[in-house]
């Protein structure tokens, strides 16, 4: 039976058995004497610390005894002494063939690569996170600054506060082991050896690079030195500021100049290709005879230079050593911007001068009603395009007709009801359109097709209006019909349901709120009276249906109420049209009363 022994390694104590103790003192012996006086000490707690963290793991609780398996375990993983001596150069060219197969091996059987989040405050700028974080994700440091400075705007501060909960609850790397186990790389015998080496070797060249008689003027002036830090912090924090704004340019101006080359492209071969659905669209604002190849390049070349000369200027922030374009590219483009902005300018000019001056064609007709005749309004669609009787808003659309031409066509039908002192009523149809001088709006205004039809008591109004074949310099010159109808005092009139979406009548003077078959209108002295409608007081007055938790007898006593309230708004409407009779009767016994006197005087 062996005996144990009771050892402090790294900190940790172990109980461990003689021969496992034995082969383990060997171990750091021979590790010892490999190693060359510089840093021999700290390699050597180092790597005490990770057999302790190791033992820590193989072992289930804290009384079990560290037999000689556990010993081999370690030493597999952590790999023999001879096989990273580091400090013959020659023996290790001629044994390197060797060394490397046992790495792969040691590696192999007791390693995986993770890496642990620690702060790395010797490569970090505040605190050392986004540097910790950049080993973690295996990234540029760079890019997780930039990603953090951004969401400090964008979280209004709250990431200000993360930052400062990782800075207090994630330790920074301290030891050798933790800065291994923070970029990922395998702790053994060799990597702890080769970190601390060039931990030496930094603090070497430190050391030696420093100006004795320097330093000791900067430690005379603390203050300056602070303030010298401080400049160097602000710096670099302006320093990552213009890069995500360099960042930002490029994208932006990447994906802008993009869009423009895609449609430069789309537009240019459009002529030899299936045209887009939007292209006849195009055309038909375009009031110039210069062809949409041209005009395409000069809004490409006057909006796409700008965004060129921000990418180069965004790519020369992120891009130190970027090199210059020449002098002559410079002149060329420059040139070539001046050229287009100016045609761009006159071209938006003469444009926009399409829209100055506005040019009607006007069409009257009477409507001829016998004596108490009732006029009915409706309009009508077109079974080819404008299916639907509801107002388009839209400033026009492009559909087939009967011969399969496209045709462009609108909804923006404009129906007022008017009152004319003339004995008999008539319709007015004005037909309106815009333009850059009186004959061009008159003449846009004469293309437009519009049919309405009187037949009998009957005014059937289109719910559209033509402007013209696509493809047959139709253009686009804010084109409508407008439609006034004058009726005298006392006419009778019906109008449709369709009469809704396009009736532009001052809702003082004409409000249809109802329509159809069964409400007449009445042209009055100041306004239009609806002759049979319900009073809003009562129709506001209908109860609301019964709640779905009612019995089935109180369902049916509201049903009664609810039939005896419908035959009293039935009965009151049959009086109040009653009334509205007589009334006009009266109104009209005292004029024939008045013109009788008048004859006689």
């Amino acid at each position: 039976m062996n005996k144990t022994v009771s050892i402090n390694l790294g900190g940790f104590f172990f109980h461990i058995d003689e021969d496992a103790y034995q082969k383990l003192n060997r171990y750091f012996d021979a590790i010892r004497q490999s190693l060359t006086p510089d840093g021999r000490d700290e390699i050597m707690g180092d790597i005490e610390s990770r057999i302790a963290e190791l033992l820590s793991e193989k072992l289930k609780n804290e009384k079990q005894v560290v037999s000689l398996r556990e010993v081999e375990d370690i030493i597999a993983v952590m790999g023999q002494p001879e096989d990273y001596r580091i400090d013959d150069e020659k023996n290790a060219e001629n044994t390197g063939a060797k060394s490397s197969s046992n790495f792969n091996y040691n590696y192999n059987y007791g390693y995986t690569k993770t890496r642990k989040f620690f702060r790395d405050t010797d490569n970090g700028m505040v605190g050392g996170v986004c540097a910790g974080l950049g080993h973690y994700f295996g990234i540029d440091p760079l890019w997780i600054r930039i990603i953090a400075i951004l969401s400090l705007f964008l979280s209004f501060g709250t990431s200000l506060l993360i930052y400062l909960l990782l800075m207090v609850l994630i330790p920074k790397a301290i030891t050798t082991s933790e800065k291994l186990e923070m970029t990922g790389e395998p702790i053994n015998i060799s990597n702890i050896e080769k970190k601390v080496k060039e931990e030496f070797s930094n603090l070497s060249d430190k050391i030696n690079s420093v100006d004795y008689d320097k330093l000791g003027n900067n430690v005379k002036n603390g203050a300056e030195k602070v303030g010298t830090g401080i400049s160097k912090l602000v710096l670099g924090i302006f320093k990552v500021f213009a890069k995500i704004i360099g960042a930002i340019i490029t994208v932006f101006s990447a994906l802008i100049l993009g869009g423009l080359l895609i449609t430069l492209i789309l537009m240019l071969f459009s002529s030899t290709m299936v045209s887009p659905s939007w292209y006849p669209y195009v055309l038909s604002y375009n009031y110039t005879n210069v062809p949409m190849s041209i005009l395409c390049l000069i809004g490409f070349f006057s909006i796409g230079i700008p965004l060129f000369v921000l990418f180069l200027l965004g790519l020369k922030i992120l891009v130190d050593n970027l090199k210059p374009i020449g002098n002559l590219t410079r002149l060329t483009l420059l040139a070539l911007w001046l050229i287009s902005l100016a045609a761009a300018i006159y071209l938006i000019l003469l444009q926009s001068s399409q829209f100055g001056v506005e040019g009607k064609m006007v069409n009257k007709q009477e409507i001829n009603l016998k004596e108490g005749d009732v006029l009915e309004i409706k309009f009508k669609n077109n079974e080819f395009f404008s299916k639907s009787l509801r107002r388009d808003y839209s400033d026009f659309k492009i559909q087939q007709d009967s011969f399969g031409n496209g045709v462009m066509y609108s909804n923006r039908i404009h129906f007022q009801v008017l009152k004319t002192d003339e004995a008999k009523p008539y319709v007015q149809i004005e037909k309106v359109a815009e333009g850059a001088s009186i004959s061009d709006a008159r003449k846009s205004a004469e293309n437009i097709k519009y049919n309405f039809k009187i037949e009998g008591n009957t005014l059937t109004l289109d719910n559209y209006l033509i402007m013209g074949i696509v493809g047959a310099n139709a253009k686009y010159h804010a084109q409508r019909v407008e439609i006034f109808l004058y009726l005298p005092e006392e006419t009778l009139f019906k109008p449709d349901g369709s009469l809704k979406d396009y009736d532009d009548t001052d809702n003082e003077f004409f409000d249809l709120w109802f329509d159809g078959e069964d409400y007449i209108y009445k042209m009055g002295n100041t306004k239009v009276d609806c002759l049979n409608c319900i009073e809003m007081a009562e129709a506001m007055d209908i109860p609301e249906p019964p709640e779905p938790n009612m019995s089935d007898a109180e369902i049916e006593a509201m049903d009664r109420e609810l039939e005896a309230q419908e035959k009293e708004i039935e009965a009151k409407s049959r009086e109040f049209e009653l009334k509205m009779k007589r009334k006009a009767k009266k109104d009209q016994e005292k004029i024939l009363q008045k013109l009788d006197e008048a004859t006689k005087e």
